[in-house]
């Protein structure tokens, strides 16, 4: 099935308003290479067809299939490193010690938005374990949210196959935090319980999720308009205690969003602490 200027209107529109991610002109090959399956599947002579289909139809099913298919899961454990480090020896340390001046002194919260299959969650995890001894005096939780319902009921299982093991952890990882499996490699009950997973549209009000010490959205919002860009970050903020850390995606900027958004730097690796009062003359 090929795609027509039509189709990649219709279905660019669609995109859009299901999950935000911008589909421009060039995107027809995309288009046909991760729906022509599904349209055909549904009996649609067109991709146009497709999206009309989906948007009259109703059917949850139909829109959590196009998601599946448009959406990138591109991931791998400890991605880029150096924010890992910087939450193991900047947010992490700090984050307690704002929360020791409040009335929950043990309880830490962690957001990985965009989480894909869990990789980035697990690797938080891992990374509280092997940075605090006795992280099970304390009250901490990650949510990893996803729009992708087929790549949060991965999550859930915390198994991995090879390719994707091999992808970020070292031996020692691998050794210390997984076994054996099926196959594959499963990820070990410990460091499963500190985290837990949930679908989660972005574009949808988040509100009711509470707040977040530490928020990794990384890599998500490159591909949404700069509008739908823009009040994804500031909601997020909104989400964020007061003394809270973000982390973007190495390739990604804030900057442009206003004097809430500095950039901070450390370990080579930048984040943001958009609830911190403004300095003075910003």
């Amino acid at each position: 099935m090929q795609v027509t200027a039509l189709d990649i209107e219709a279905i660019s529109g669609l995109v859009i308003d299901l999950c935000g991610i911008y589909l421009d002109d060039s995107k027809g090959y995309l288009i046909e290479s991760r729906l022509g399956t599904l349209a055909e599947k549904h009996g649609c002579r067109s991709f146009a067809e497709l999206a009309k289909k989906v948007r009259m139809g109703g059917s949850h099913a139909l829109k959590d299939e196009v998601i599946n298919a448009i959406t990138t899961n591109e991931t791998l454990f400890y991605r880029d490193t150096t924010p890992f480090e910087a939450f193991a020896f900047k947010a992490l340390p700090e984050s307690f010690d704002a929360r020791a001046r409040s009335g929950q002194p043990n309880r830490l919260r962690i957001w990985s938005a965009a989480a894909s299959t869990g990789q980035e969650a697990f690797s938080l995890a891992m990374t509280i374990m092997d940075n605090m001894p006795d992280y099970r005096r304390y009250d901490i939780q990650i949510l990893g949210t996803d729009i992708s319902e087929k790549a949060i009921e991965r999550a859930s299982r915390g198994w991995f196959a090879d390719h994707e093991i091999h992808r970020g952890l070292t031996p020692q990882q691998l050794a210390k935090y997984f076994r054996p499996d099926n196959g594959g490699w499963r990820v070990i009950d410990e460091v499963r319980s500190l985290v837990q997973f949930r679908r989660l549209n972005l574009l949808e009000p988040f509100i009711h999720l509470g707040k977040f010490d530490v928020v990794f959205c990384r890599n998500v919002a490159i591909y949404f308009t700069p509008e739908t860009r823009a009040d994804l970050f500031r909601r997020i903020a909104d989400v964020m205690t007061e003394t809270g850390y973000l982390f973007v995606g190495s390739a990604e900027s804030l900057g442009d969003l206003g004097a809430r958004f500095i950039p901070h730097l450390h370990c080579r690796s930048v984040y943001y602490r958009p609830n911190l009062p403004i300095p003075v003359g910003r």
